[in-house]
């Protein structure tokens, strides 16, 4: 993916979600011929140059301080994930090299992930691959196991198979959630050919993700509220924490838990009377 254009194309979209009355720019008068702010309204809430606004929005701008952008993204009022990913995209010195090989699920982790026994659990890693998994995720979230290496990977789960539409009452925000995080990901990887030929081919299949990869949402991993419709325990809402692996950034386990004596808690517990001892064959090391 082109690093240049997906800063044009970032920069474009959140100036055009943000309206000269809410930014508080003085406008310049005339007829509007684009939505949202114009560059010459950015560039003065930031205080730069209208040319030099421009040459950054065109990919054009070389050796771009920190605190120019940080001025951007104070006139775009970007959030500190999508502040991230103008840092990621604007100075490429700063941004991590393609990956030379496949990533590892370290023992540290491996362990922690086979310690949850209660507790839907799974690793995501570059490209949202799903690089492990305890029994409990394999029952709520996919049969991972069961799925061809390749295959193992949230945004193909979420738009490529219609079983997902079923698993997630809110499929939409799901979806939007999945793209930002895919977004976030292009980011700080702009050189990677495997999530180039993942946007491809998700591209190709899925007008809904054309559509919401065109909005160039940003998201990290966090934290939330997801939920689920499962086929054996019904609808349960449970509360998701992202935590990074210390040791690689782009390694994250994901953890899911219900508040106790809530119905979703007492679904979860039917669910792990189903799950089978953990086979340590299912925590693939890499991708």
């Amino acid at each position: 993916m082109d690093r240049a254009q997906q800063l044009t194309e970032f920069l474009q979209t959140r100036r055009a979600r943000l309206s000269p009355d809410e930014a508080g720019a003085t406008t310049f008068g005339g007829r509007r011929r684009v939505p949202g702010l114009r560059r010459e309204e950015l560039a003065l809430l930031a205080g730069v140059s209208v040319d030099y606004y421009t040459r950054l929005e065109q990919g054009r701008a070389r050796n771009v301080s920190a605190d120019i952008l940080d001025a951007v993204a104070r006139a775009l009022r970007l959030d500190a994930d999508e502040t991230a990913h103008l840092h990621n995209l604007a100075q490429p010195g700063a941004v991590r090299k393609r990956p030379s090989r496949p990533q590892q699920v370290g023992p540290e982790m491996r362990q922690a992930l086979e310690a949850l026994t209660t507790a839907p659990a799974y690793l995501i890693g570059r490209r949202l691959d799903v690089l492990g998994w305890n029994e409990l995720a394999r029952l709520l979230v996919a049969d991972f196991p069961a799925l061809p290496a390749a295959e193992r990977n949230m945004a193909r789960l979420v738009f490529l198979d219609d079983a997902a539409r079923d698993l997630y009452p809110d499929w939409e925000s799901k979806a939007r959630d999945t793209v930002a995080n895919l977004r976030f990901d292009a980011g700080r990887h702009p050189d990677d050919p495997l999530l180039a030929a993942l946007v491809g081919e998700l591209s190709l299949h899925s007008a809904d993700f054309r559509r919401l990869w065109a909005g160039h949402a940003v998201r990290g991993k966090t934290r939330g509220r997801k939920r689920f419709a499962h086929p054996l325990v019904g609808e349960l809402a449970l509360d998701y924490v992202a935590m990074r692996a210390p040791d690689d950034p782009d390694l994250t386990m994901m953890i899911y838990s219900a508040p106790a004596g809530s119905d979703a808690a007492t679904a979860l517990q039917l669910l792990a009377g189903l799950a089978a001892p953990a086979d340590p064959r299912t925590l693939p090391s890499r991708t």
